[in-house]
C-alpha cells in the first residue's frame, strides 16, 4: 500500500491529491485479479444505512475496482430484496443481518445466502404515536430520561387488560421484516418489562417508507424502524423516539452486505472487488463529520433516499432526534466502519438465531454453529480487509454486554457459548417451540472468544470520543 504524506494549501491543490490518490486506487485495483462479471445490479431500501453502497457508486470506489454498478432502490420492502437476491435480479444487497442467515435456514426463501460484511452498527429507533405516549405518561413515561424503559407500556397494558377482559384489543405496533433486528429490538425492548409480544400486541411488517403513512392513518401505534423514518414523525409533532437500538444494545449489528452463495463461489474476484469498494466507503463515511454531510446530500436525491436533507442531518450528524426541536447527542447512532463494524462477526450472527428461536420461528433444532459459518464470511472479509488497510478484531467470536460501548438494557450478556441457555434460561419472557435437550443435542460444541478493544482507527465521525480517534 502506498501512503502520500504532503502539506498543500488551497482548494485546488487539494482537489489534485484527491486525484493522485483515486489514481493510486485505480492502479491498485489494475493489480489485482480481473472480475469475472463486472457489471452489477445491487438492491437497497431507502434508509440512512444504505450510505456505502450510495457512497461507494457516487465516489467512484465501484469504478475504481473496474465495476459498472447500478445501484437500484427496491421499492417492495425486504421481501422485494429478498426475492431479488433469491432470483439473481440483484447480484448483491443492502440486507437484514437475519435474512441470508433465515432464507439459508428455510424462512422467507430456501437459499443459501451469505452475509459477505456488515454495512454498520445501530441506526434504528422505537417510535410511537401521541396517543399511546400519552396513555404511558399516565403510567410514568419520562420522555427525557434515557434509556427509556417500557415499564409505563406494561402498566398501560395491565390497565387495558383489567378494563377490557375478554375482549381486550391488543395494541398494534409495526416493524419492517419477521426476521429483522427491528422486530427482534422492538420485542427484546417489551419483554425486559415483562410484555409478552404475542400475547399483549400485535406486530406487523411495512416497508420502512410507509411507517410515518401508517402511524399518522391509525393502522399502528408505533413502530421500530431505520432512519429517516423516526425522524419525519418527530418533526411532524406526530409522536416521539422514545428510545434507540443503540439504548437497547450499544453498537448492536444492523444491515449486511449479502449475495447468494453459489454466486459468490462463482464471481469470487467480483465479490471481492465489490467487498473492497464498500468498505472504502464505510472508512470515508466515518473519516469526518464533514464528509457525513457529503454523503447526507447524496442521499437526500430522488434515486436514493429521497428526504429532505434536515431530516438526513438529524440522525448522521452526530446527534438524534428524540422529541421535536430537542436534538441530543449520539455520535454512535450510525457507525459505518468505527470499532469494527464492518467485520461479519459470527457471534453477532449467531445471535439472530438465539432471536428465532426465542420467538418461536424456527421449529426444528439446528446446530447453530454449523449454520453461522456456512452464512456469515469473516474469512473473506479478512482477505479483503488487508488489501485495503482495514483492522481485524482477533477473533470472529466475542461476548456481548460485558465491554464499555457494547451493553444491553437489561443487563444481560450474549455469550455463545452459553448459546441454548441463552434462550431458555436468561429471559423470563421466552417462547420458543423447539425444547432445551432437543436444541443441546445438536450444539455440543464451544468457541474461543476475544474481547476487542473499542477504537476508532477512521476518524471522529461514529466514534464515542475522539480520545479513541488513533488516525492522524
Amino acid at each position: 500500500m502506498i501512503f502520500l504524506s504532503i502539506n498543500i494549501q488551497g482548494e485546488n491543490m487539494f482537489k489534485q491529491v484527491l486525484k493522485i490518490g483515486l489514481g493510486l486506487s485505480l492502479v491498485a485495483s489494475s493489480l489485482l485479479a480481473a472480475p469475472e462479471k463486472t457489471k452489477l445490479k445491487i438492491g437497497f431500501i431507502a434508509l440512512t444505512d444504505c450510505a456505502p453502497l450510495v457512497v461507494a457508486k457516487e465516489k467512484g470506489f465501484f469504478e475504481a475496482e473496474g465495476l459498472d454498478v447500478h445501484v437500484a432502490k427496491e421499492g417492495g420492502g425486504w421481501p422485494g430484496i429478498q426475492q431479488k437476491v433469491i432470483s439473481g435480479e440483484y447480484d448483491y444487497s443492502h440486507a437484514l443481518a437475519g435474512m441470508p442467515i433465515a432464507a439459508t435456514l428455510g424462512i422467507n426463501g430456501d437459499t443459501n445466502l451469505q452475509a459477505l460484511m456488515s454495512l454498520d452498527l445501530n441506526g434504528n429507533a422505537i417510535t410511537y404515536g401521541n396517543k399511546i405516549i400519552e396513555e404511558m405518561e399516565k403510567f410514568g413515561l419520562k420522555k427525557d430520561v434515557r434509556p427509556v424503559s417500557a415499564e409505563s407500556l406494561k402498566k398501560y397494558i395491565d390497565f387495558k387488560h383489567e378494563k377490557e377482559g375478554s375482549n381486550y384489543q391488543p395494541l398494534n405496533f409495526g416493524m419492517v421484516h419477521p426476521v429483522s433486528t427491528h422486530n427482534y429490538e422492538l420485542r427484546y425492548w417489551m419483554a425486559a418489562s415483562g410484555i409478552k409480544p404475542d400475547e399483549d400486541t400485535t406486530i406487523k411488517p411495512f416497508p420502512p417508507p410507509t411507517m410515518p403513512q401508517n402511524l399518522i392513518a391509525g393502522n399502528i401505534d408505533g413502530y421500530c424502524v431505520g432512519e429517516p423514518w423516526n425522524s419525519r414523525i418527530v418533526l411532524k409533532g406526530a409522536g416521539s423516539a422514545l428510545v434507540t437500538n443503540y439504548d437497547i444494545w450499544n453498537n448492536n449489528p444492523e444491515k449486511v452486505l449479502q449475495a447468494r452463495a453459489d454466486f459468490v463461489e462463482k464471481n469470487p474476484e467480483t465479490t471481492k472487488a465489490v467487498m473492497r469498494a464498500v468498505l472504502k466507503a464505510q472508512m470515508w463515511l466515518d473519516e469526518s463529520w464533514e464528509n457525513r454531510e457529503e454523503a447526507i446530500k447524496y442521499l437526500a436525491q430522488d434515486n436514493y433516499v429521497k428526504a429532505p436533507v434536515e431530516v438526513l442531518r438529524k440522525s448522521m450528524s452526530g446527534t438524534f432526534l428524540y422529541t421535536k426541536d430537542v436534538d441530543s447527542v449520539n455520535p454512535m447512532f450510525n457507525v459505518f466502519a468505527n470499532n469494527y463494524a464492518a467485520y461479519p462477526y459470527y457471534s453477532h450472527g449467531m445471535w439472530f438465531i438465539t432471536q428465532m428461536y426465542r420467538w418461536g420461528q424456527l421449529t426444528t433444532p439446528v446446530d447453530m454453529k454449523a449454520t453461522i459459518e456456512k452464512v456469515y464470511r469473516p474469512d473473506l472479509f479478512e482477505v479483503v480487509a488487508k488489501e485495503v488497510g482495514y483492522s481485524l478484531p482477533e477473533s470472529p467470536w466475542k461476548k456481548d454486554g460485558v465491554d464499555e460501548y457494547n451493553k444491553f438494557l437489561d443487563g444481560k450478556v450474549w455469550d455463545p457459548n452459553k448459546a441454548v441457555e441463552y434462550i431458555y434460561d436468561t429471559f423470563e419472557v421466552t417462547s420458543p417451540l423447539v425444547s432445551k435437550e432437543d436444541l443441546m443435542k445438536v450444539n455440543n460444541w464451544t468457541v474461543t472468544t476475544k474481547q476487542p478493544s473499542y477504537v476508532c482507527p477512521y476518524g471522529p465521525a461514529g466514534c464515542a470520543d475522539p480520545k479513541y480517534v488513533t488516525k492522524k
